[in-house]
């Protein structure tokens, strides 16, 4: 009798030590991933990560004409978010996921406006890999295909992000919730400042 009580008690010291740990444990980081041959995997399940805003019909290319409307919906994966919550910048291993939509405006009981359908017109993706990529940070094209080739660094949005981004080459100007604490931060970028004041 004695020993089953001891027994019972030793279990229960066990759980009850255990617990804690269980409960406060650490889920690993996910961060990007790549093949052996140096492309990276589409990170599938972007659409569970935090979502911070979405654009239409934008460009940065003043003579752009579209024949058609677009949204753009952008996911950071959630690690990122919270450190960016803390300190106003992205740590390493940020991945931000652009979705391109196509824009419907008939349809159902919509009689005015437009809303986003189910045509998926592009992803891109860009990552923050410090110890991978020369300028900390990559960019990677998704069309059909579940792994991307890096954008190579000649190409124009290296230099516009570099130019225009409002915190570390990132267009955190266009994400309502993380603007206000990049300013409170004191993150934002002196291109980016600049910008603001030649546009007053």
């Amino acid at each position: 009798m004695l020993t089953n009580l001891k027994t019972l008690l030793l279990s229960l010291l066990v759980f009850l030590s255990a617990n804690p740990y269980r409960r406060n444990a650490v889920l690993p980081a996910i961060g990007p991933e790549y093949t052996s041959d140096a492309r990276l995997k589409l990170p599938e399940q972007y659409r569970d990560w935090v979502y911070l805003s979405t654009g239409f019909d934008m460009s940065y290319n003043p003579a752009m004409q579209m024949d058609h409307h677009m949204f753009d919906n952008v996911f950071v994966n959630p690690e990122a978010y919270k450190a960016f919550l803390q300190t106003g910048t992205w740590p390493d291993k940020t991945v931000l996921v652009l979705e391109a939509r196509g824009a419907r405006n008939k349809g159902s009981i919509n009689q005015k406006g437009n809303y986003q359908s189910t045509d998926l017109m592009g992803i891109e993706v860009h990552v923050k890999d410090e110890a991978r990529f020369p300028g900390k940070w990559a960019f990677f094209g998704f069309d059909d295909g579940k792994t991307a080739k890096m954008i190579p660094l000649a190409a124009d949005c290296y230099s516009c992000h570099a130019a225009h981004a409002a915190v570390d080459t990132t267009f955190v100007q266009f994400y309502p919730t993380l603007l206000p604490i990049a300013t409170s931060k004191g993150t934002l970028s002196t291109a980016y400042r600049k910008d603001v004041e030649e546009r007053k």
